[in-house]
């Protein structure tokens, strides 16, 4: 039943939002000089599997970054193909480069970066892309000079921009509609996409059948990574993801291991939460700077992004509580039957993901 409860935990926010918020970035600049760079950084494996599958190959299931690097360069043809760039409705073909670093750099995976160059037709006024190699929602940031600052637009999957004139930005969208989009960034960074940080919140639930003792854990856990996501945010304070995410890994074991051998929550373990939580926050500093955030609403869309993953985190004790607190909180066996073999399954996880973001497995 405990490893049920994680797997329907983990599952519930699958379905949440309209479109799940991915990895992929791309990034547009249109210098003075007449020529656009384009530079799509995605997940390095899941880009190779996607290519195979337009090529009708077997997948290679490859994760050394410079194996990667030389099987997406055999696949140019199906990049093309899945590639679309625009300019006053006339398609060029742009030149293509390929690299893919090790998976510490991009969100625990190895990244692809493909960088896209070539001149623009004379007198162009308007650019639109599309990209078919991803399924989730990404941002499309659009730098229209040397020096101008980036405006995104959010493409859903291979959705078509709209057209972007290329001497001026597009305007930026509305506060609300910004806060909306980000809200649902820091949601999905939470459910679907954040199974680490949804253990050590289930950890965190999982010490005390009361509600009071879990909210003060969640309410330390909420303050401490607010603190370090927003000095993180404004570069007051970093951490290479090298250092952080094994740390995250092994927090989650930390807690899960506690669940084991404590009984119930006391001051000790509300300090250890926030501490944890202090490292939690630089995390998603660091996936929310792979995204990036707009220069003229920055604050609003970091505390819709915050807003968005303290939604994320109710939404998995709501559910954790519904599915087990609620019937089989006060039953006798509630402890030695979820509680304690649901701890060793999260203690386990957490261990084997520090040692693979250590790179020792």
């Amino acid at each position: 039943m405990a490893c049920a409860v994680i797997v329907l935990v983990a599952a519930a926010g699958t379905g949440a939002g309209a479109h799940e918020i991915g990895t992929t970035r791309v990034v547009t600049r249109f210098p003075a000089d007449g020529t656009y760079r384009i530079d799509v950084v995605t997940d390095a494996t899941a880009l190779l599997a996607r290519l195979e599958v337009a090529d009708g190959i077997p997948r290679s299931g490859s994760t050394d970054p410079h194996v990667i690097q030389e099987l997406v360069g055999r696949h140019e043809s199906a990049l093309r193909q899945k590639l679309t760039i625009v300019f006053d409705g006339v398609r060029v073909e742009p030149a293509i480069g390929v690299a893919v670093v090790p998976p510490s750099e991009v969100n625990g995976v190895p990244g692809a970066t493909l960088t896209l160059t070539g001149r623009r037709p004379a007198e162009a006024r308007t650019f639109t892309w599309a990209y078919a190699l991803t399924g989730a929602a990404y941002g499309l940031s659009v730098m229209p000079g040397d020096d101008g600052a980036a405006v995104t637009q959010w493409l859903d999957g291979d959705q078509q921009s709209t057209p972007v004139p290329i001497a001026t930005a597009v305007p930026a969208p509305g506060r609300l509609r910004l806060a909306a989009r980000y809200t649902a960034l820091g949601f999905t960074h939470i459910l679907p996409g954040g199974l680490d940080h949804v253990l050590f919140v289930i950890g965190i639930f999982l010490l005390s059948r009361r509600l009071r003792p879990i909210l003060l854990q969640v309410s330390a856990f909420t303050i401490a990574h607010s603190i370090t996501l927003g000095l993180g945010m404004y570069g007051l304070i970093s951490l290479p993801s090298s250092i952080v995410e094994p740390m995250i890994a092994l927090s989650i074991a930390f807690v899960a291991i506690e669940n084991i051998v404590v009984r119930e929550v006391r001051p000790s373990r509300i300090a250890l939460v926030f501490a944890f939580g202090l490292l939690h926050g630089l995390g998603f500093a660091g996936a929310l700077k792979d995204l990036g955030l707009p220069r003229s609403e920055f604050l609003t869309a970091l505390l819709a992004f915050n807003v968005g993953v303290e939604l994320g985190q109710l939404t998995v004790i709501a559910a954790a509580w519904a599915l087990v607190g609620y019937a089989f909180g006060e039953r006798v066996w509630y402890r030695r039957r979820i509680v304690i073999p649901a701890s060793v399954g999260i203690a386990c996880l957490g261990l084997v993901w520090t040692l693979q973001r250590l790179h020792l497995v």
